[in-house]
C-alpha cells in the first residue's frame, strides 16, 4: 500500500442541490444519489482507485479511533491531564470508561468504519461490470474483502452484533439497515470474507504495490478471528499458513520508517509524511503537552490538548523485565526539561523517528505483524495440549531471544522463568504479547477474549484514581456490560437498533 495513497474517496450516496433550467425533461433527470455507482466505474483503473479509496479509510482511523478504542482503553496507557485546556475531554471518557452513547468519540468510530465497509462494498457490486483480467479480479475482491472483514472484526469486538451492510447504498432509500445481525452471524461473514480472500490474494507483490493486503495477511487475520472465538484447531491451521515472513533480528527496524513493509510486517497502514493529507503524527499526539520540542525536536510546532495521549501507565512501564530491549525502545519514563530537571511524565517512543515537515511524520503503524503471529499459534497449541518443553515454548522463546532476555522452560530452576502447566504458559503468552505488541492497540482485545478484562481494568482503575486527583466520580467501574460500547445513540435512533446494556 505504500504507493496506492492516490485516491478517491467514493461516498455513500451524495444528495447534490444544483440549480436546473426549466425544461420538459426536468423530471427525467437521472438521480445524482445512484451517479457514482452507474458512472464511475468504467475501466480496471477506475476499479483499482475505488480499491486505493478502500485502503485509504485505515489512514483517518489510525490516527485516533483505532488507538483510542485498542489502547488507551485497556491498562497499558492512561493520557496527560491538561488542566487549561480541556479540548479533548472525551477522549478521557473513553479511558475512563464514562463514555456514553452519545459520545462523539464513539459515533466517528462508527461511522468511519461503515463509511470504509460501503467503499469495499462499491467494489464488490461494480467490479464484475469491467473488463480485466481475471487475476486482478481476483485481487481487488480479495483485497476489498479481507479490508471489510477487518472493519466488521474490529465492530464486533467492540460493539458486539451490529448491522452487516454487504451491498453498497445506491440511494438515501437503500440507508436503513435490517437490523443488527448477532454476533454468530458477524463471525461468519468475517470468516467467510477472508477465507475467500486467503484464495485469490497473491502471496507478494514488488514494486508499488508492496503494501497492499496479501494471501498471509487474510489467513494471520482468519487466525485472530478464530482465536478470538476460541477455535484453537482452526486458528492454527490458519495461521500456519502465514508463510514468507520472519522476525527482524533487531527489534528497533521492525518500527523504522526507513524500514518500512519489512520482513516482519504482514500489514501496516501506509503513511506519507511528505503529504499533509496521508502524513502520521503519533510522534506528536504521544508527546506530554508540557515538553514543548524536546521529545517531538520541532520548535515550529505548539503543544496543547491534541498532545499527552496514549501515556504508558506505571503499570505498563513494570511489566518489562530487567534487561528487555523493547522497553527503551517502545517508551521512555520521562523527559528533561529545558531547566535541566526530568519530568517523570512517559510517552510512547515506537513511532518517534523524527518529522518530516512541521506536524508531520512518516511512521506507519502496524496492524499485524509475525511476532504477534507467532505468539498465537504458541497460544493455540498451549489450548490444544500443554506439552512441557514444546513447539509452543520454542514459539514463545524465539521472541523473548530477540528481547535479550533468557528462556522460558518447564521445571526451571528459576520460578520467574518456570512455566510447569497449561495455565502458567498462557500467562506467559499474555505476558508476551503486552510487552511485544505495546502500543499496537492489541492489549483491550487480548483483555477481553482472555476473560480478564473486568478484573484487570478494575484494579488498574484503582491505581489511577490513588495516583491522579483529577478522576471523575465514577470512573473506571467496569462491569461484563461495559466491556461493549454503547452503539451511538444517533443510529440507534436513525436506524431503530437495539442498544447495549451498559
Amino acid at each position: 500500500m505504500k504507493h496506492i495513497t492516490k485516491y478517491i474517496l467514493l461516498p455513500i450516496f451524495t444528495i447534490m442541490l444544483t440549480a436546473v433550467s426549466c425544461k420538459k425533461d426536468f423530471l427525467n433527470q437521472a438521480p445524482e444519489a445512484t451517479i457514482v455507482g452507474q458512472n464511475f466505474f468504467k475501466t480496471e483503473t477506475d476499479i483499482k482507485q475505488a480499491v486505493n479509496g478502500a485502503y485509504s479509510s485505515l489512514i483517518g482511523m489510525g490516527l485516533t479511533s483505532y488507538w483510542l478504542f485498542g489502547e488507551m482503553r485497556s491498562d497499558n496507557t492512561t493520557y496527560q491531564y491538561n488542566p487549561t485546556d480541556r479540548g479533548q475531554e472525551q477522549r478521557e471518557f473513553v479511558d475512563e470508561f464514562l463514555a456514553t452513547a452519545t459520545s462523539p468519540k464513539i459515533q466517528q468510530y462508527w461511522q468511519e468504519s461503515y463509511t470504509a465497509i460501503s467503499r469495499c462494498n462499491d467494489v464488490l457490486d461494480h467490479v464484475d461490470k469491467v473488463t480485466m483480467t481475471d487475476q486482478s479480479k481476483n485481487q481487488y475482491i480479495g483485497e476489498v474483502k479481507f479490508l471489510r472483514a477487518f472493519h466488521y472484526f474490529n465492530l464486533v469486538r467492540q460493539f458486539g452484533g451490529v448491522p452487516l451492510r454487504l451491498t453498497s447504498v445506491q440511494s438515501p432509500g437503500d440507508a436503513m439497515s435490517k437490523g443488527r445481525a448477532s454476533e454468530n452471524d458477524v463471525y461468519t461473514q468475517i470468516i467467510a470474507d477472508l477465507t475467500a480472500a486467503s484464495g485469490s490474494l497473491p502471496a507478494k507483490y514488488t514494486g508499488v504495490d508492496i503494501g497492499r493486503a496479501t494471501k498471509g495477511t487474510a489467513f494471520a487475520l482468519l487466525g485472530k478471528v478464530y482465536l478470538t472465538q476460541k477455535k484453537y484447531t482452526e486458528a492454527l491451521t490458519a495461521l500456519q499458513n502465514v508463510t514468507g515472513y520472519a522476525l527482524l533480528p533487531d527489534y528497533a527496524s521492525v518500527f523504522d520508517p526507513s524500514n518500512k513493509n519489512n520482513a516482519e510486517s504482514i500489514f501496516e497502514i501506509q503513511y506519507l509524511g511528505t503529504k499533509p493529507e496521508l502524513a502520521s503524527n503519533f510522534l506528536y499526539q504521544f508527546a506530554p503537552y508540557t515538553s514543548g520540542s524536546i521529545v517531538t525536536g520541532d520548535a515550529g510546532t505548539q503543544l496543547g490538548s491534541g498532545n499527552g495521549w496514549n501515556i504508558p501507565t506505571q503499570d505498563m512501564i513494570d511489566a518489562y523485565e530487567t534487561g528487555d530491549v523493547r522497553k527503551d525502545i517502545s517508551l521512555a519514563t520521562g523527559y528533561t526539561g529545558a531547566n535541566g530537571v526530568f519530568v517523570s511524565v512517559p510517552y510512547v517512543k515506537k513511532y518517534n523517528h523524527g518529522f518530516v515537515d512541521r506536524g508531520r511524520t512518516n511512521d506507519d503503524f502496524p496492524l499485524i505483524r509475525y511476532a504477534d503471529v507467532v505468539l498465537m499459534m504458541a497460544e493455540c497449541l498451549n489450548e490444544q495440549g500443554f506439552a512441557a518443553n514444546g513447539q509452543a515454548f520454542t514459539l514463545l522463546n524465539s521472541i523473548r531471544t530477540r528481547a535479550h532476555l533468557p528462556e522460558k522452560t518447564s521445571g526451571n530452576a528459576n520460578t520467574a522463568l518456570a512455566v510447569n502447566d497449561q495455565a502458567a504458559f498462557r500467562d506467559a503468552v499474555m505476558q508476551e504479547r503486552r510487552v511485544e505488541l505495546a502500543f499496537e492497540n492489541q492489549r483491550w482485545y487480548d483483555l477481553v477474549r482472555s476473560g480478564n478484562a473486568v478484573d484487570i481494568m478494575n484494579a488498574h482503575g484503582q491505581r489511577q484514581i490513588k495516583q491522579f486527583s483529577n478522576i471523575p466520580a465514577g470512573s473506571y467501574i467496569v462491569t461484563a456490560n461495559k466491556l461493549l460500547l454503547p452503539l451511538p445513540q444517533h443510529d440507534v435512533t436513525l436506524d431503530n437498533l437495539t442498544q447495549n446494556p451498559q
